[in-house]
């Protein structure tokens, strides 16, 4: 089974290039971020033709995520956390992913935080600490969790071109790397470097000053997978061909093969 998780910086502005993305790689579940549109403006259809079935968590013109699925989830819930500002940024489901398991996937689209020492960083802040709160209760109840999408984390140094730059930023800050470590010590594993151990990819390249071409980028969106899961992992890679064509996100989807 293929699990893909997608910041697509608007659905609708990417659509064509999702649906290319879909023929040639047919994934069996996308996790997609920052769709940017409300409920009933989501292109469901185009999905449906497809063979997709859409559970979505709309928000006009901001945030906004969605799980685009060929299988029947259960239990698809948006209320996982309580959020301050009443933002579009968690969809879950139950997947069965065999005879034996069932996982729920949890898609998220973390704060970005910029700029430090304003709102915004405190708002990052809080939810972080309201979402590990979370997980830490369901985790108990449920010991098969994928957590994924945009953690707007840079976790360490091998995961952004030029780290000097982002040690002070919202997204390399110590306390929110911490963070992301208190999350992976609830019982998951960082399913990237599980697999790839030191090698330096990113999933995100700026549309500013030749980021791309450069290849000034940095690994931001990220797959967690409890314990519990880590056997069934059969691959995971970051596919870089979306970021390449016309028009395409800012990000580039991840894909995770599991059994």
């Amino acid at each position: 089974m293929k699990i893909i998780s997608w910041n697509v910086n608007s659905v609708r502005a990417r659509l064509e290039n999702i649906k290319n993305y879909i023929k040639d790689s047919s994934p069996d579940v996308l996790l997609l971020q920052e769709i940017k549109t409300q409920n009933e403006n989501f292109p469901s259809d185009e999905f449906k033709n497809l063979g997709y079935i859409s559970h979505i968590f709309g928000q006009k013109s901001y945030n906004g995520v969605a799980i685009v699925s060929k299988y029947k989830l259960d239990k698809v819930q948006t209320d996982f956390i309580k959020d301050d500002l009443k933002q579009s940024r968690i969809i879950t489901g139950e997947l069965k992913i065999n005879s034996k398991k069932k996982i729920e996937l949890i898609n998220i689209y973390v704060p970005n935080g910029n700029p430090v020492d304003t709102e915004k960083y405190e708002y990052k802040k809080n939810w972080l600490k309201k979402f590990i709160n979370s997980v830490k209760k369901r985790i108990i109840k449920n010991p098969n969790l994928l957590i994924a999408g945009d953690f707007n984390i840079i976790p360490e140094e091998v995961d952004v071109h030029d780290f000097k730059r982002y040690e002070n930023d919202a997204l390399g800050r110590l306390e929110i790397r911490k963070k992301f470590r208190e999350l992976i010590n609830l019982g998951f594993k960082d399913t990237y470097r599980l697999i790839n151990k030191r090698r330096q990819e990113y999933t995100f390249w700026d549309y500013f000053a030749g980021s791309w071409q450069k290849n000034y980028g940095m690994r931001i969106d990220h797959f967690l997978l409890s314990n519990s899961l880590v056997e069934n992992v059969k691959a995971i890679n970051i596919n870089k061909k979306p970021r390449s064509k016309l028009k395409p996100s800012d990000h580039t989807p991840i894909e995770l093969i599991i059994n």
